[in-house]
């Protein structure tokens, strides 16, 4: 694979984003591998286990989305664009590129107002823009995952204090978790939207001053052949 086609910000950032999804990845190895030793080797299981794996899975898909469009690895068929002539391309890359915006504003609307009630937080109005916030929506700052524990006292008291106490005759009132609150697992909705739409942007940007003229760079297919004519040389 030609991996100059795909671009590198080197510095803490690239590496945060490469560290926390290879981190994701093994953690989800152990923890299933570990549980199927304790299944089969000692009748036993890390209750937890399961729900925290399903969580990682869906933070590491969705972070990916927005690190694939960062790197251009999402797949795409450009055998009509190809056939154009370069100004003509930069111009159908354009509207492609503004039409993910479009969907990565939509998704990050939808990301926020799923996620916002959990945060006890206000949704946005609008049906498909968001024009405002809903102040007056009803707040589920309350509820819990199934069998995630909260790691340490410090976390809980802060996230009861935080999300998990009203006014009631003039005091407030904290109640307590039993179990880690729906809201930390789900915040990868927003912050995944939100990362896809800065990543849309760049690639957008990186058109309009022309420095590429399409959206896509993975050609799988091409890759392959690339490789096995590469593999066929060195034998």
């Amino acid at each position: 694979m030609d991996h100059s086609r795909y671009p590198r910000e080197p510095g803490v950032i690239d590496t945060l984003e490469e560290t926390l999804m290879a981190v994701l990845m093994g953690l989800m190895t152990v923890l299933t591998f570990v549980n199927v030793v304790l299944r089969y080797g000692f009748n036993s299981s890390i209750i937890w286990s399961l729900e925290v794996t399903l969580v990682m899975f869906a933070w590491l898909v969705l972070l990916g989305v927005s690190y694939g469009f960062k790197i251009r690895m999402h797949l795409g068929v450009d055998a009509v664009t190809n056939l154009l002539a370069p100004g003509p391309r930069r111009a159908v890359a354009l509207v492609a590129g503004l039409l993910c915006l479009l969907y990565a504003v939509l998704f990050l609307k939808g990301a926020w107002d799923y996620w916002a009630p959990f945060a006890d937080l206000p949704k946005t109005t609008g049906r498909w823009f968001p024009t405002g916030f809903d102040w007056d929506a009803r707040r589920f700052g309350f509820t819990e995952t199934g069998d995630i524990p909260i790691p340490f006292d410090g976390l809980k008291d802060w996230l009861e204090k935080t999300f998990n106490s009203y006014t009631e005759g003039g005091e407030t009132v904290v109640d307590s978790y039993s179990k880690m609150p729906v809201l930390v697992p789900y915040v990868v909705l927003p912050l995944s939207a939100l990362l896809m739409l800065f990543r849309v942007l760049q690639a957008c940007i990186r058109i309009w001053k022309g420095h590429e003229d399409s959206m896509i760079v993975s050609h799988e297919a091409e890759d392959a052949v690339d490789d096995a004519a590469t593999r066929m040389r060195d034998a």
